[in-house]
C-alpha cells in the first residue's frame, strides 16, 4: 500500500461534538508477513451520514481497500482491508469521521508484523582513507523480537558483532577496496542488507592521451583524458614547459616554467611562448591524496609571427530574414491543406459538383450509427482482434464461445491482466470448474494481444503431466468496443502456486515443517516437466515457484509460458528500455546478451529448487535487482539455504556454472534428484509409519495398500489432531501432513468460521475428507 498526502494533524486533536461516537475502535492487531488483516471501526450518533477515511501514521490512506457500509438509522461501519501484509505495513491505524466540517477521530491500533526482520537502515557505500577509522551504521525491525544484528565482512563474519539493533560497526581502517553486509535475525529467519562497497582514497592515476592543438606564435591548447581519480576528487593539475635551448645552470633542467590551474574541463591554454620555438609539455594532476606521475614529453613548435589580419565579418541578416520568409510560406500552404483535407475526412465528398449550372449538389453519408435503445455488442471473433492468420489457424479448434462461460470471482491480479474463477458449461449440462486468464480492457495494442494468444498456441501442444495444458481460448465482447477481451481457459488449480504454499508453510499462523522427502518431489515434478519441454526444443524463460502450480493432488505442474510476469510483477525488473525481466532468476550469459536457451532454463531451475529448499524465500536476499549482475559476474552465488544437505546444494550450484554447457542436463538432474530421494526413502524405512485409507470420492484413487512412504509427523503431533493437505493419486503416494488451520488465510482477530483462502477471496471448496 502506497500512503497518500499527510492529513492536517490540527483536526486530528479536535474532542467528540455533535454527538459522534465511536462504538467501536481499531484494536491492536499482529499478523504474520504476507497474510491478510482487517481492521474496523464503528460509528453512532449523527444526524446526516458522515464521511469516514482510514489513516497511518499521520497520513492518510487514499488507495487502500476500504469499506464503509450504513448497518443502522444512525450507524456506520468502516472496514479497511490490507493483503499480503509487508513489513512497511506495521504502524498506528485509526479512523477519521467529518460530519458538516467537523472531524472525530477513533481510537489508533497498532498493526504489528510478524515475520523476517525488515532492514530500515541500510549500509551505505563509503570512501576512506587508508588505516583511517570509519563506521557503517545498519538497523531492522521485526516481530518477534529480539533482532539481532551480525555483520559480514566479504562472506567472513566480524567477530563481536552480534547485537540487538540499531548497530554501528567501527572500524579501525582497510588497505584495500571491501565489501560489507549486515544481516538482521529474528526467531522467524534472517534478512540481508544490500552489499554496502567501501573505497580506499589513492593516489589518482597519470593523464593519458596528451594532446597539443591550435599552435600559434605565442599560444597553444593542450588537451587530456583523466582515467582513474583515486576515488577522490582531482583538485588541480600541473602543466610544465621546457625550452630545450634554455638550460638553467644551477639546477641542470631545461624547463621554463610550470602552470598549476583547477580541472574541470581537462582543458588548457599556455600562453606567453615565443615564436618559432620547440617547446616540450608534461602533465601530472592531484587529489587530496597526493599528486599523480608526470606524463611523458610532448613536443611541439610554436608558429611565426606575422602581421595581424583583420577578420572578415560575414552579415547573417539577408541569410536568416530568407528562411524565416520560406518557413511561413510553407506553414501557410500546409495549414490550407489541412484545412481542406480535414473537412473532407469529417464529412466526405459532402459538396458535388455543379450539376446545372446554377447550384451544388450537397451528398452526406453518416459515418457512425447510434442505437438509442441500448449498448450494442459486437460479435466478438479472431477478425476483430487484427492478429496473424497463422495464429487464427493455430487457434481456431480451441475456441469457446463465451455463452458457454461463467465467469467467478478474481482469484489474482496484476500490472497487465487478471485471473478468475470461471465455469464451463458441457455439453451433457454439467459443468468443469476452470481457472480464465484475461488482458486488462484498457490494453488494446494488437501486439500485446497477439502475445497473450501466442502462448496459448504454443501449450495446447503440450501433453504432459507436469506441464499445465490449455483449455481452450475465449473472446469477452464488449459493448461499443471494436476489440473483445482475450482469454485463456487453464484447469483450476485448487491449491495454487507452489512459491505461496511454501510461504504460508514457513510463516502461516500455524508454521509446518514441510519434509525434506515433499520439498524432492516438487523438485522432481517440475524437473520431469522441464526435461519433457526441453526434448521438445522449447525455452521456457521464467521458470520459477511462482510459475509452478499445485493440482488438487498436490502435483506440480510448469506454467505461465511468458504471462507470469503480468501477475507477478514485483519479481522482475525493467533493464533500460526493455519489457520487465525477472533478473534474479535469469541467467547469467541472458543478463548479459539476452539470450536465452535451454541451458539457461537449467540456471532458473537451480534457483527453484533454491526457493523450493528455502521455503519461498526470495532469492538474493539483500541484494537489489539492478546489483545482480555484477553480484554474479564476481562469482557469488546463492548460498546454502538451512536445514538443506550439502549433496542438493551441490546439485544446485551446477546449474550456476558460469559456462552454459557445462551446466547438467533436466535429465541428468531428474536423475540425481530420484537418487537423493532414494537414499531418502530408504532411511525413513524404519521410522514410525502412519497409513490412510482413502473413502471413494475423496479425490484421490482408492488403495488398499497404504504409502509407499513414510507419512511423516509433524512437530510429535499425531495424526489425531492433523489434517491431510496434500494427496498424490499415482504410484508413490505423497502425504503432507499439517496443524488443522495452516491453508487458511486468517485474518488476526476474526472466528475461524470467516478464515479466508490465501489467493483467493471467497472461502476453501472442494476439501478432500479422509478417515484416519
Amino acid at each position: 500500500m502506497t500512503p497518500g498526502s499527510t492529513l492536517t494533524i490540527a483536526f486530528l486533536l479536535l474532542p467528540l461534538t455533535c454527538g459522534l461516537e465511536f462504538v467501536l475502535n481499531p484494536t491492536n492487531l499482529t499478523v504474520s508477513l504476507g497474510l491478510n488483516a482487517q481492521i474496523r471501526c464503528r460509528l453512532k450518533g449523527f444526524t446526516e451520514p458522515p464521511s469516514i477515511i482510514w489513516v497511518k501514521d499521520g497520513e492518510e490512506l487514499r488507495s487502500a481497500d476500504f469499506i464503509n457500509i450504513h448497518v443502522g438509522e444512525d450507524e456506520f461501519l468502516s472496514n479497511i482491508r490490507l493483503v499480503d501484509v509487508q513489513q512497511t505495513d506495521m504502524g498506528w491505524y485509526w479512523c477519521v469521521a467529518t460530519v458538516n466540517g467537523v472531524h472525530t477521530n477513533s481510537k489508533k491500533a497498532f498493526l504489528a508484523v510478524e515475520g523476517l526482520p525488515y532492514i530500515t537502515v541500510q549500509p551505505q557505500d563509503t570512501i576512506v582513507f587508508k588505516n583511517t577509522p570509519f563506521n557503517l551504521t545498519c538497523a531492522a525491525i521485526g516481530r518477534p523480537e529480539p533482532t539481532e544484528i551480525v555483520w559480514m565482512m566479504g562472506e567472513v563474519v566480524v567477530e563481536g558483532t552480534r547485537k540487538e539493533s540499531p548497530s554501528v560497526l567501527t572500524l579501525k581502517g582497510i588497505e584495500t577496496p571491501t565489501t560489507f553486509t549486515c544481516e538482521a535475525r529474528n526467531s522467524k529467519g534472517v534478512a540481508v542488507s544490500r552489499t554496502a562497497s567501501v573505497k580506499v582514497k589513492v593516489l589518482p592515476a597519470k593523464p593519458i592521451k596528451v594532446r597539443v592543438s591550435d599552435e600559434t606564435a605565442a599560444n597553444v591548447s593542450i588537451s587530456w583524458t583523466v582515467t582513474f581519480d583515486g576515488f577522490s576528487k582531482l583538485q588541480n593539475c600541473t602543466a610544465q614547459v621546457s625550452d630545450p635551448n634554455k638550460v638553467d645552470a644551477r639546477t641542470k633542467s631545461n624547463i621554463s616554467f610550470e602552470r598549476t590551474f583547477s580541472v574541470p574541463p581537462y582543458r588548457y591554454v599556455i600562453s606567453g611562448l615565443k615564436p618559432f620555438t620547440s617547446y616540450g609539455v608534461r602533465l601530472m594532476c592531484s587529489n587530496e591524496v597526493g599528486q599523480s606521475e608526470f606524463t611523458d614529453w610532448i613536443h611541439f613548435q610554436t608558429s611565426e609571427a606575422g602581421p595581424e589580419v583583420p577578420e572578415r565579418r560575414t552579415s547573417w541578416a539577408p541569410v536568416i530574414i530568407g528562411v524565416l520568409c520560406a518557413a511561413l510560406t510553407l506553414i501557410s500552404v500546409l495549414l490550407v491543406v489541412y484545412h481542406i483535407r480535414r473537412k473532407e475526412m469529417q464529412f466526405g465528398e459532402a459538396f458535388g459538383p455543379i450539376s446545372d449550372g446554377v447550384g451544388q449538389m450537397v451528398q452526406y453519408r453518416a459515418g457512425r450509427v447510434y442505437n438509442r435503445r441500448g449498448a450494442e455488442r459486437i460479435e466478438a471473433t479472431f477478425d476483430t482482434l487484427g492478429i496473424s492468420d497463422a495464429l487464427k489457424q493455430k487457434l481456431e479448434d480451441i475456441f469457446i464461445h463465451e455463452r458457454q462461460l461463467e465467469l467467478g470471482r478474481t482469484l489474482g491480479r496484476g500490472e497487465f491482466g487478471s485471473v478468475k474463477e470461471a465455469y464451463l458449461k458441457m455439453e451433457d449440462g454439467s459443468t468443469q470448474r476452470l481457472a480464465v486468464k484475461m488482458l486488462k480492457t484498457e490494453i488494446n495494442a494488437s501486439g500485446d494481444i497477439e502475445e497473450f494468444l501466442r502462448e496459448a498456441a504454443c501449450m495446447k501442444e503440450f501433453n504432459h503431466p507436469n506441464v499445465i495444458k490449455v483449455i481452450g481460448v475465449s473472446l469477452q465482447s464488449r459493448a461499443h468496443r471494436r476489440l473483445p477481451v482475450p482469454m485463456v481457459l487453464l484447469p483450476f488449480m485448487k491449491h495454487g502456486d507452489l512459491r505461496t504454499y511454501l510461504v504460508l508453510s514457513r510463516l502461516g499462523d500455524q508454521p509446518v515443517d514441510i519434509p525434506v522427502p515433499i520439498l524432492l518431489n516438487f523438485m522432481i515434478d517440475i524437473v520431469k516437466g522441464m526435461e519433457y519441454l526441453s526434448n521438445k526444443n522449447f525455452v521456457h524463460r521464467d521458470l520459477a515457484t511462482r510459475n509452478c502450480m499445485l493440482d488438487q493432488d498436490m502435483r506440480v505442474c510448469v506454467a505461465d509460458f511468458g504471462l507470469s510476469r503480468k501477475l507477478y510483477s514485483g519479481d522482475y525488473y525493467r533493464q533500460g528500455s526493455t519489457s520487465k525481466l525477472p533478473v534474479k532468476w535469469i541467467a547469467l550469459e541472458s543478463l548479459a546478451d539476452n539470450v536465452y536457451t535451454v541451458h539457461s532454463d537449467v540456471w532458473s531451475f537451480g534457483v527453484t529448487m533454491w526457493e523450493i529448499a528455502a521455503r519461498g524465500q526470495t532469492p538474493y536476499p539483500g541484494v537489489e535487482n539492478a546489483e545482480i549482475y555484477d553480484y554474479l559476474i564476481r562469482g557469488h552465488r546463492l548460498k546454502q539455504p538451512p536445514d538443506c544437505t550439502d549433496e542438493l546444494y551441490k546439485l544446485m550450484h551446477k546449474c550456476w556454472h558460469t559456462d552454459p554447457k557445462l551446466r547438467p542436463s533436466f535429465e541428468s538432474l531428474r536423475i540425481s534428484l530420484e537418487g537423493l530421494l532414494l537414499g531418502l526413502s530408504t532411511v525413513a524405512e524404519t521410522e514410525q509409519h502412519l497409513y490412510i485409507n482413502l473413502q471413494e470420492g475423496a479425490g484421490a484413487t482408492a488403495s488398499n495398500q497404504g504409502c509407499s512412504m513414510a507419512c511423516w509427523e509433524v512437530d510429535g503431533q499425531s495424526a489425531d489432531n492433523m489434517e491431510v493437505l496434500a494427496i498424490s493419486d499415482t504410484a508413490d503416494y505423497r502425504y503432507v501432513t499439517a496443524p488443522l488451520g495452516f491453508m487458511e488465510d486468517r485474518t488476526e482477530g476474526t472466528p475461524a468460521n470467516e478464515s479466508e483462502d490465501p489467493v483467493q477471496d471467497g472461502p476453501l471448496e472442494d476439501e478432500v475428507t479422509i478417515n484416519l
